[in-house]
């Protein structure tokens, strides 16, 4: 214990040395923008224009120099990111054997993450824009390198956007195709590092596994209705006879901007992978005591691998605070779960520079496979160039 609040006061000693957070920069080369400029706190929370960017199909560009001609708009060059995640994780009990993986001896995962991101405008005529944003994985996967794809089409008219979304995801669930949520409704969207402990729809499975389908969305200023068409499958989708609805609304209140929504995911099964369950989810973000802030809660229902609805059910309240500028975010969140499989996580993140920041997650498991006292930490290098 000792150690820890050692190790503690020195990360808060070091605070005031180190900007801001880190993100996938091939969207910053093509605006011209820091990648402040479309994450709020930390990677990768979205903001406001973050949002906007997104539900115009990743088509904004700013002074990168552009290839041009009758009916063709796109930047001179393909605009490329990397992610790496190194983590190490320890773990005390029965935490870390679910998944076969014994860590309570302690595991260094490099790399838990080591992805190619290309993305970014193909067409633009004004009102017709077409965007890709491809994650590929250094790693490999079954279809090769690609982990996850989706082309938005989006045709604007005068007060909303309507968009069509092919898209295919290894695992990051049925909402992969458009989700403003910071929360965990898409499993790689989410405010923490440990997912299934702060996003109710994580643990449940509402929003990860693999996906392949179509989302049609309608979207303005008061929010978007996204109706997915999809297959629990990955980059081989021979039946999409399974729908994921998602409505969200986007106020600003009283200052703190919002999301609100709904998700529900109905439909058949395969491999295994839950297709049926659904969840609320909400999230602000606003300034606490003059410090930047995001408060997030989800409450999700999901189905076991029989599609047997309201298997496992969890709520989740979380909240995180910048108290360092630019700098330095710490967290909590408490999850209730079936069978009271009960969670306290505390996170902090470091941030060394808009692209590269330190994360910490601490978890403690009120029960786990019959075992009282688990608990989880992970300690995590987070690098994107």
């Amino acid at each position: 214990m000792k150690k820890v609040v050692l190790s503690l006061a020195g990360v808060l000693a070091a605070a005031a040395f180190a900007p801001e957070a880190s993100a996938i920069p091939a969207f910053a080369r093509q605006t011209g923008m820091a990648c402040s400029a479309c994450h709020a706190q930390h990677f990768p929370i979205l903001n406001g224009f973050g949002r906007a960017f997104k539900a115009a199909g990743f088509t904004m560009m700013g002074a990168q120099e552009k290839v041009e001609g009758e009916h063709l708009s796109l930047p001179a060059v393909l605009n490329f990111g990397q992610l790496l995640k190194v983590r190490y994780q320890k773990t005390s009990g029965t935490a870390g054997t679910p998944s076969g993986v014994d860590t309570n001896g302690g595991q260094w995962q490099f790399p838990d993450e080591y992805a190619l991101f290309v993305g970014g405008r193909l067409a633009d005529n004004g009102t017709i824009k077409v965007g890709v944003m491809a994650e590929n994985a250094l790693a490999g996967t079954p279809a090769g390198i690609v982990a996850g794809l989706r082309v938005p089409v989006v045709v604007e008219l005068d007060a909303a956007k309507i968009s069509v979304i092919p898209f295919t995801t290894d695992s990051l669930g049925a909402f992969y195709g458009y989700s403003e949520s910071s929360a965990g409704v898409v499993r790689s969207i989410r405010w923490a590092e440990h997912r299934k402990e702060i996003s109710a729809h994580q643990y449940t499975g509402v929003g990860s596994g693999a996906a392949t389908g179509i989302a049609l969305l309608a979207h303005n200023d008061m929010g978007y209705i996204n109706v997915t068409r999809f297959a629990p499958e990955f980059a081989s989708a021979t039946q999409m006879a399974s729908t994921a609805f998602h409505i969200a609304a986007t106020p600003t209140i009283a200052d703190w901007a919002t999301v609100i929504s709904a998700e529900i995911v109905s439909g058949n099964t395969a491999f295994n992978v839950p297709t049926k369950g659904s969840g609320v989810s909400a999230q602000a973000h606003g300034e606490l005591a003059g410090m930047e802030a995001g408060v997030y809660g989800q409450y999700s229902k999901g189905g076991d691998a029989a599609g047997i609805y309201g298997a496992k059910s969890a709520a989740t309240a979380g909240i995180d605070v910048t108290v360092v500028p630019h700098t330095l975010s710490i967290g909590a969140a408490y999850r209730g779960a079936t069978s009271k499989d009960n969670a306290y996580t505390f996170t902090a993140v470091y941030d060394l520079a808009q692209n590269v920041a330190l994360v910490a997650n601490f978890t403690k498991y009120n029960l786990v496979q019959g075992t009282n006292g688990d608990t989880l930490f992970t300690g995590m290098l987070e690098a994107a160039w």
